[in-house]
């Protein structure tokens, strides 16, 4: 990262790395799981015949909670008949209606997809079941200004297992705090533009992870719905396990000059949507990769990376499974890179068993739960740097000459003598310019794929035999070169690091006009 920012200090006023919007969950596990909650209701004397009525009666309890805690706030319960309707929006509309200082701001219902429970009949064996199945329910969203974290909400789910979801924002809780110190800053929608101390609001940022997560989010939730609380089993109260279902660590790079982003954007956009493959998207995400720089062998799931234009800018995004990176400018002087974690078990972390909490560490996965979350601002802040420190070769200050040099001499390999390249020119230069297409970024390309870009398609047999002979020649040229290699036990090949360093800048001087090189020189 510190190479990127380095290259443009003079046009960068800081940086700030923190966590953006947080979603977490707390789940009952004992009832979570269909023997769990049968050994509960055993416990509770409740048939599986009196499931429906045992259930609703719970219901009914947390639905009388919150409408007694929307009650005792001078606030009603409104429904949300449209799942269109956008609820952040309805609550940014009543917070300019009223100024809430702290407190519950509205509560929301509407019905939404869930995990929940029924029973299951069997007419043959004449024996009922009960199952765990997705359903539909109703769900309480209930928004409050938090005193630490400002505007967050609880949604809580009306059927078993009741499972509660909080959303949290960092960098609304950031502005919070920093209004509270008396720091200037400037914000624009949910990123800062400018703040009056970087190191303090950096170290802010760097405290939230170390925050009592479980703790404050157990008393927001007994806030907004006491009942449910009130769960036992016997002696016990049935507290819910905390963790992060979803988390955004972004970095954001503050530029001085909105027209200084706007000319480098487009060069950034490019270099990572022609030359970011599958095996950088990996080592992003933390990922090995082989020596030759290639994906694994043993490596099973999917990349994808994507294009999005936004009214608040366009943003690339490379998917690896159910994880992240995503890079996009925001309100025009910010580029923002962002690391979003919904599967940390693809993440590995140096702990102890959860089971034996003081014996042996070893690598094991990350784990869901709040305790992993400086693990996981770790590993997110690694990923947003591997990816800047990527997007450091763009607009490079190297002379052109040196990059043009070594590609036009000769090169021996393995005894054999290949060529200088014709960059610029011809074939060589063909090749080089289908090379940068966006759809080999990920997958990278075949000799049949190049052979009719570069020749056309024919009909006639011996003309493709010697025009796929012209493609696997210049392939070899480029493998001597080290701009490519071969993906070993395929037919398929990728750019090399040296490639994706080399032909951005070729195609860029290809690309480029005489006057305005020209205006360059001078």
């Amino acid at each position: 990262m510190q190479q990127f920012i380095k290259k443009h200090e003079s046009q960068v006023f800081g940086v700030l790395n923190g966590f953006d919007r947080l979603r977490f969950r707390g789940t009952l596990r004992v009832l979570c799981v269909v023997q769990g909650l049968f050994s509960w209701m055993n416990h509770q004397r409740v048939l599986l015949k009196q499931f429906k009525e045992f259930s609703l009666s719970l219901t009914s309890q947390l639905k009388a909670s919150i409408e007694s805690v929307a009650e005792a706030a001078g606030r009603k319960i409104e429904y949300v008949a449209a799942s269109s309707l956008s609820k952040e929006a309805l609550v940014q509309e009543l917070l300019r209606r009223e100024k809430t200082p702290e407190g519950l701001v509205c509560v929301l219902s509407c019905v939404e997809p869930c995990q929940s429970f029924d029973i299951e009949r069997d007419k043959v064996e004449k024996t009922i079941d009960l199952v765990s199945r997705p359903r539909k329910c109703l769900h309480w969203y209930l928004y409050f200004i938090h005193p630490v974290w400002g505007l967050c909400h609880v949604r809580i789910q009306s059927w078993l297992p009741f499972t509660v979801h909080v959303c949290v924002n960092g960098r609304e809780w950031l502005c919070r705090d920093l209004a509270n110190a008396g720091i200037g800053f400037q914000r624009r929608d949910n990123c800062l533009t400018w703040v009056e101390d970087l190191s303090a609001a950096q170290q802010m940022l760097e405290a939230q992870p170390w925050f009592d997560w479980s703790g404050e989010l157990q008393r927001l939730l007994e806030r907004a719905c006491p009942a449910l609380g009130e769960l036992r089993w016997g002696d016990r109260a049935l507290t819910h396990y905390w963790s992060a279902a979803e988390t955004e660590w972004a970095s954001d790079v503050m530029f001085r000059s909105r027209s200084r982003l706007e000319s480098l954007y487009p060069a950034l956009r490019h270099h990572a949507i022609t030359t970011f493959g599958s095996s950088d998207v990996l080592r992003f995400l933390g990922k090995k990769i082989t020596a030759a720089g290639d994906v694994p062998g043993n490596f099973r799931g999917e990349v994808v990376t994507d294009l999005k234009t936004r009214p608040e800018g366009t943003r690339i995004k490379h998917r690896l499974k159910a994880n992240s990176i995503k890079m996009y400018d925001k309100q025009g002087s910010v580029l923002r890179v962002e690391t979003t974690i919904n599967a940390p078990g693809d993440f590995q972390v140096y702990r102890a068993s959860e089971a034996d909490p003081d014996g042996p560490k070893s690598r094991r996965k990350m784990r869901r739960g709040v305790v992993e979350l400086p693990a996981r601002a770790k590993a997110s802040q690694a990923a947003n740097r591997r990816y800047l420190e990527s997007l450091a070769a763009v607009d490079s200050a190297t002379p052109l000459a040196r990059i043009l040099e070594p590609l036009s001499k000769p090169v021996v390999t393995n005894g054999h003598r290949s060529r200088g390249l014709h960059p610029l020119v011809g074939n060589d230069a063909r090749l080089a310019e289908c090379l940068l297409k966006g759809e080999f970024a990920l997958h990278g390309f075949r000799n049949r794929q190049l052979r009719v870009l570069l020749f056309g398609e024919s009909d006639d047999p011996a003309q493709v035999r010697r025009d796929s002979a012209k493609t696997g020649r210049l392939l070899r040229l480029f493998r001597d070169h080290n701009l490519i290699y071969r993906v070993k036990g395929t037919h398929r090949y990728q750019l090399s690091a040296r490639g994706r360093r080399t032909l951005p800048n070729l195609l860029a001087i290809r690309t480029t006009n005489a006057k305005k090189l020209h205006e360059l020189a001078i």
